[in-house]
């Protein structure tokens, strides 16, 4: 009779090895930590928001250029916003003396694809320059254009596939939306939190895609 305990004894200590292997294993495989821009404003204050804005007819492109929006600016030492951006963004980047990216990995959250080449991102201005400029940027001080330019406070820069950025433009939410729909809320949030913090309009239609994405977050 006294073996029965010390099978049982055997049999937890083997099953409790398993679950710790189990637990070691599943710790080895998780995807490392996706870093990210800033937080953008909750659903419900963006919402809030939304119902002051008295939507406006978007300005004219007249006398826009994307110098009047100096970038991309030093950050520290021969790291400027695109590197330091790069940096945040990715996962085990490595940077050289010159702080370009010259290893690591990037999820692009516009369409879940992954890059391993820093070349094959952009750095997205969420709400684009030329965008900002026909919603009120046109009157800014070359100073504050910069400052918007190379905003790293509000979610306002993000990296994401190159072509995705290139496809998508100056145009706002009315025209565009990251095809990785999982990611159209927190778009929604970050659009609306740089346009309120910086003080743009937004035509009706924009509003009406922002009101309607924000409804079912």
């Amino acid at each position: 009779m006294a073996l029965i305990p010390n099978v049982y004894a055997r049999r937890i200590g083997v099953f409790a090895s398993a679950v710790a292997l189990a637990s070691l294993t599943s710790l080895v495989n998780a995807p490392a930590a996706q870093a990210a821009p800033p937080a953008p404003i909750s659903a419900s204050a963006a919402r809030s928001y939304l119902a002051t804005v008295t939507p406006r007819a978007e300005g004219s492109s007249s006398g826009y250029s994307r110098d009047l929006f100096p970038h991309w600016s030093t950050v520290s030492g021969s790291c400027n916003t695109r590197e330091t951006v790069l940096k945040r963004d990715g996962v085990n980047v490595v940077q050289d003396s010159s702080c370009a990216a010259v290893s690591g990995s990037w999820y692009s959250e516009y369409d879940g694809a992954t890059w391993t080449a820093a070349s094959d991102l952009d750095i997205d201005h969420v709400v684009a320059l030329s965008e900002a400029w026909r919603s009120g940027a046109s009157s800014w001080t070359t100073t504050k254009r910069q400052q918007f330019a190379n905003d790293l406070t509000r979610p306002q820069l993000i990296a994401v596939t190159d072509n995705v950025n290139q496809g998508k433009g100056d145009l706002d939410p009315a025209e565009w939306l990251p095809s990785r729909t999982a990611y159209r809320c927190t778009y929604a949030r970050m659009w609306v939190h740089v346009k309120q913090y910086w003080g743009l309009s937004m035509d009706s239609a924009e509003k009406n895609t922002l009101v309607n994405v924000l409804g079912g977050c």
